[in-house]
């Protein structure tokens, strides 16, 4: 079958930050036969290979990719099962606040404090996708990844997907050899909400919200979200970013005890992480190393609402960005002696 390809498609309007180049080729896949084939495709023709979802959380190189982008618009939501608990498998090219939505649309907790977040259901599993307080890896039953190099679809456990912190089998140990086509959730049904994130805890009580009401977090996760600059909006120039671009550094007890004497009480908020480890905030250590909300670098700087967020001003490059992250992340060794790392993926560099 032959495949529509494109070339010289621009990718800056698929992505939620509006920065990058074009793809030499581009082709839009609606089944997951279709991605195989274009697998096959780059393969034959000799290209590099990149899998385009909702455009969150990566930044594509001004010089664009000089391959195949691959849009995976696999689309459909199957409830498997709904009992105790609601079983869901949602194909990957579903935008996930749209699924959210309907999560809390039929009472099945596990998802809500994830509200607001852009981009689609296949990269959840991927960077294990999380936010106050909770991560897809707590719901997620099994993911259904396509082998680029078999082009057979594979089924993951939970404990197969290796999840971590920001972390999975998809990203960190067999990266780019997997397409994820699908992803199944077990949500509670009639459940309450999981509120563990202190900022959440505190806003619902003031709002009066009952955990019970699914539908009054989700309002109160995007409410908050929202004066972060953390939800799309048009109208909003701090919401045309990748969201939360740096990831809270997680270091060792000793290594905490050390920053903690050096900063004295008024060290970075902290929180327990695995493996008896220490999660502090990249927010605090940013802006404690000089750069404040609404900090600029040409066409591009940080969210007046928000020290995580690298935004787009308008007409910025990539550039620009890798430079603005660059010094950040050098003023924060130098000040605490802690890297922090990029969320984002890196495209075409």
């Amino acid at each position: 079958m032959p495949l529509a390809i494109e070339s010289n498609v621009a990718l800056a309007p698929l992505t939620t930050i509006g920065i990058g180049g074009a793809a030499r080729f581009f082709f839009r896949a609606k089944r997951v036969d279709e991605i195989y084939l274009a697998v096959e495709w780059a393969r034959d023709n000799g290209c590099e290979l990149f899998i385009l979802g909702g455009g969150s959380n990566l930044l594509i190189s001004d010089g664009g990719f000089d391959g195949l982008v691959v849009h995976a618009d696999l689309r459909g939501i199957t409830i498997e099962s709904e009992d105790e608990y609601a079983t869901v498998k949602v194909a990957a090219g579903e935008p996930w606040d749209e699924f959210v939505a309907m999560a809390i649309g039929n009472r099945w907790a596990g998802v809500e404090c994830l509200s607001g977040i852009p981009g689609s259901t296949g990269a959840t599993p991927i960077q294990n996708v999380g936010a106050y307080g909770q991560d897809v890896s707590e719901t997620i039953v099994r993911v259904e990844a396509l082998d680029r190099t078999t082009g057979r679809v594979r089924t993951f456990t939970n404990a197969e997907c290796r999840f971590g912190y920001r972390a999975s089998l998809f990203k960190n140990h067999e990266r780019d050899r997997h397409v994820v086509v699908s992803v199944t959730f077990r949500l509670k049904c009639d459940g309450a909400a999981s509120i563990r994130y202190p900022e959440l805890k505190k806003f619902i009580e003031e709002k009066g919200v009952s955990i019970d009401d699914l539908q009054g977090v989700r309002d109160a996760v995007i409410a908050i979200r929202k004066r972060k600059g953390m939800v799309i909006d048009p109208s909003d120039p701090d919401t045309k970013s990748d969201g939360s671009f740096f990831m809270n550094p997680v270091v060792t007890l000793a290594e905490y005890a050390s920053f903690a004497r050096r900063e004295g009480a008024n060290a970075a908020p902290h929180f327990p992480s695995e493996d008896g480890n220490v999660k502090l905030s990249a927010a605090w250590l940013i802006e404690h190393a000089g750069f404040n909300k609404g900090f600029t670098h040409g066409n591009v700087g940080l969210s007046s609402k928000h020290t995580l967020a690298v935004i787009n001003r308008g007409g910025g490059t990539a550039k620009e960005v890798v430079e603005l992250v660059a010094m950040i992340q050098k003023r924060v060794r130098e000040q605490f002696g802690i890297e922090i790392h990029p969320e984002p993926n890196f495209i075409g560099f």
